[in-house]
């Protein structure tokens, strides 16, 4: 098998080290002016493959070699880092709901406060 693919996966490597560093799951800092300082936390998914062959040459020399390699980055925001007067407190960032069941439990809460909201305003009245 040609010397190639692993030369293209090397490459693929290479540009995927370059795209995705620590501050791709740590971010950089910001400070706020009332001394509060939040720190980005993310989760990175990395995805790559390749495949090729060498062909056979019917006229002698080197054979051809046909291939391809393809790679991916996913960056998710997973929460903030909040440090204030010392503390740090972690913020989760919220995932979307995939199901209906998921936002019918997401509603729940808000759902249960307006209902207690309105028996009260009853009792009131």
């Amino acid at each position: 098998m040609s010397e190639k693919l692993p030369n293209m996966l090397d490459s693929t490597i290479q540009k995927i080290k370059e795209m995705v560093d620590v501050n791709s799951v740590i971010g950089e800092p910001i400070s706020t002016p009332d001394g509060v300082t939040i720190i980005p936390v993310s989760k990175v998914s990395v995805g790559f493959g390749g495949g090729g062959s060498d062909f056979v040459n019917k006229s002698g020399g080197e054979n051809p070699f046909g291939g391809g390699v393809g790679g991916g980055v996913k960056v998710t925001p997973i929460c903030f880092l909040i440090v204030k007067d010392g503390n740090v407190r972690m913020m989760p960032v919220a995932q979307p709901a995939n199901t209906t069941a998921d936002r019918i439990v997401e509603m729940v809460p808000d759902t249960i406060d307006k209902l207690t909201s309105y028996l009260d305003s009853r009792k009131d009245s």
